[in-house]
């Protein structure tokens, strides 16, 4: 308790709901960390010099504690017990020198009382009791109805509701004209006073509203489409054809600026904390992308006064640059998140990252300094202080490791959750190696005698002539110059076709399984002589068979087309789209991640694909029923009939 105390569970309040941390209050001052969730976790930190006041109030169920910095801004801390309070008030008095208040709570239900602004809170009273209080950053718009009645309007942006159900939308206060609080005049009725106090306050108004930057035509490929960016005093707006995001500064945790590898383009990041909500969908980071080399110039819509006093060494005036260098400064200076950028992590074509595909979607990996970010989709921030372990694993099958083209990379959380980065290049292990191992992560390969040195030793050889390993493994199996005498223990379902994927050790396994056959087919050779004539002669005739198959039927061009299946039907909607969004794709990755991502769809989802193939399979049993009764297909099925 001398070095300070730490509390659990302990909620923030703020917009998107509250949010569960650890609260931990020391000589310095007070930190809460939030806990739970993935990627950048949101930190608030009180230093003691700033602390103003703090009291404490009994709600239903917990107690709150309540902290005034000398900004003038409230935080609000609920989760606490009756002896945590206790606890909390004597180190205060001893070491903060801060003796905390008590408030007590209104029950009684009366909506008659006297208001109270305090900083960015507004609280109603009811007595000497807090009834209820409203951040006064929150407020969007104020009017006056009628002459004694003010109605306050909130801020209804994407984040809000994606950790709560309900939202405030609007309050409506009545200052009657015998109110001493906000005296006024004929002109100037009390309830216009009260309007223009909070107007003073929660900067609202017509100043509020305008953009102070616009950038249009922005693409961006989470949540995807165009959008024109509004970057407004205290909020940011997304505005598309379809779609229409408002987003509160105080939600953006931090800015990532990612330059892509070789492409004239440039990832900007914006994390979110409570994240955006789309339909059903979650999004806590939007991904804009911009041109590398564009140049724009623009002057901010803001009074000089403002930018003198409130941003002062923050904004400047009028911005030229680079179009994402002037977007992240102008964004940073209104919203005062920090900017992450590329570490000293270098590929092998002095790029900022590795091309790698998860979960079915190709993209690229970046080793920050603090964590691994995949983009653009779908984006996955993972901090090292989240990693368990890191596994390098091989990529394909075969009898030798210099058929290793790619590598595969397992990242294991802490919470037992996996990520999986797949077809990174060889010639990339030995940066992602070092960075890793500089950076202190354990590095393990489960099911690997030799670690990751059996991994170096695949990804080392540079032979690019390297002999297909499905191919080597078929061969293999064929066992060389062998007879093609039949084998009788040789159990085809337990063969897995030779798929490039299989780890190493299997394919070392079958080939162990099938030097050992051999022994046993002369075993069985001498106790029963008889069973190799009988077979010769069912293989004699299968040749025979073989020869006549080997004849190859010319195509009719005027057959019918076959039939394609749903999966064909599904390629051709999404080949053009996959090959925009990943231009550099080859032919062979364009079908693996189209069949990937076919694998996970739901039979609802694939429903239209399969009518499509249902409708053309009746086509083609039409068309083919026509075909059979032309007068040539009749005459060569008669023929066929009469030999």
């Amino acid at each position: 308790m001398a070095d300070g105390l730490v509390f659990n569970n302990i909620l923030l309040g703020g917009r998107g709901g509250v949010n569960p941390g650890q609260l931990t209050v020391h000589s310095m001052g007070i930190r809460w960390k939030k806990v739970g969730g993935q990627g950048e976790a949101r930190v608030l930190n009180l230093e003691k010099a700033n602390i103003l006041a703090v009291s404490w109030m009994k709600i239903p169920r917990t107690f709150e504690v309540s902290v005034k910095g000398k900004d003038g801004l409230y935080y609000k801390f609920t989760g606490f017990r009756e002896q945590d309070v206790s606890n909390l008030t004597t180190f205060f008095q001893s070491t903060i020198g801060i003796t905390p208040e008590e408030k007590q709570l209104s029950i009684s239900g009366q909506n008659w009382g006297e208001v109270d602004l305090s900083g960015n809170l507004l609280n109603f009273l009811v007595g000497s009791k807090h009834a209820f209080e409203v951040s006064l950053a929150d407020v969007a718009q104020t009017q006056l109805q009628g002459k004694n009645d003010v109605s306050l309007e909130f801020h209804v942006d994407d984040t809000r509701g994606a950790n709560e159900k309900d939202s405030l939308m609007e309050i409506s206060f009545h200052v009657p004209n015998s109110n001493t609080q906000f005296v006024g005049d004929e002109n100037h009725p009390p309830a216009q006073v009260f309007r223009d106090k909070i107007m003073s306050m929660a900067d609202v108004g017509a100043s509020g509203e305008d953009a102070v930057a616009l950038f249009e035509g922005i693409a961006i490929l989470t949540p995807r489409g165009r959008y024109t960016v509004e970057l407004h005093l205290s909020f940011l707006r997304l505005q598309g054809q379809a779609n229409d995001f408002k987003i509160q500064y105080t939600s953006i945790v931090r800015l990532f600026v990612l330059p892509k590898s070789n492409q004239p383009h440039t990832f900007v990041v914006v994390t979110l904390d409570p994240p955006i909500r789309k339909g059903q969908t979650l999004y806590p980071h939007i991904v804009l992308q911009f041109e590398t080399d564009f140049v724009v110039e623009t002057t901010l819509m803001m009074n000089e006064d403002l930018l003198n006093t409130k941003y002062k060494d923050k904004l400047e005036a009028s911005y030229k640059g680079l179009i994402h260098e002037v977007f992240t400064g102008i964004l940073r200076g209104l919203s005062g998140a920090k900017i992450t950028r590329p570490g000293k992590f270098r590929s092998c074509q002095h790029g900022y990252a590795v091309k790698s595909s998860l979960k079915a979607e190709d993209g690229v990996l970046y080793p920050l300094e603090k964590g691994f970010f995949f983009l653009p989709k779908p984006p996955t921030l993972i901090l090292h202080d989240e990693i368990e372990y890191v596994e390098f694993e091989r990529h394909g099958t075969g009898a030798s490791s210099s058929q290793y083209h790619y590598f595969d990379l397992l990242v294991k959380l802490k919470n037992e959750q996996e990520h999986l980065f797949r077809n990174i290049q060889r010639n990339e292990y030995h940066n992602l190696f070092d960075f890793i191992s500089g950076k202190g992560l354990k590095i393990m390969n489960l099911g690997e005698v030799q670690t990751t040195d059996g991994v170096a030793a695949a990804l080392s050889n540079d032979d690019d002539d390297a002999v297909d390993p499905h191919l080597e493994r078929i061969k293999n199996l064929a066992g060389g110059d062998e007879s093609d005498e039949e084998d009788e223990d040789f159990v085809a379902d337990k063969d897995d076709g030779g798929s490039p994927t299989d780890d190493s050790e299997e394919g070392s396994d079958v080939s162990q399984e099938y030097k050992d056959k051999p022994a046993k087919k002369e075993g069985k050779k001498e106790g029963a002589a008889s069973k190799p004539a009988s077979k010769r002669k069912v293989k004699d005739g299968d040749e025979e068979g073989s020869k006549k198959r080997k004849q190859k039927r010319k195509k009719d061009p005027n057959a019918p087309k076959r039939a394609m299946s749903g999966f064909m039907f599904f390629s051709q909607t999404e080949r053009d789209f996959l090959k925009k969004d990943s231009p550099g794709l080859s032919f062979t990755d364009v079908g693996r991640a189209l069949g990937e991502k076919w694998k996970k769809m739901t039979g609802e989802e694939r429903e239209p694909y399969e009518q499509k193939a249902r409708d053309d399979q009746k086509r083609y049993k039409e068309e083919m029923a026509g075909y059979k009764n032309t007068p040539a297909n009749r005459d060569s099925g008669n023929e066929s009939d009469s030999a």
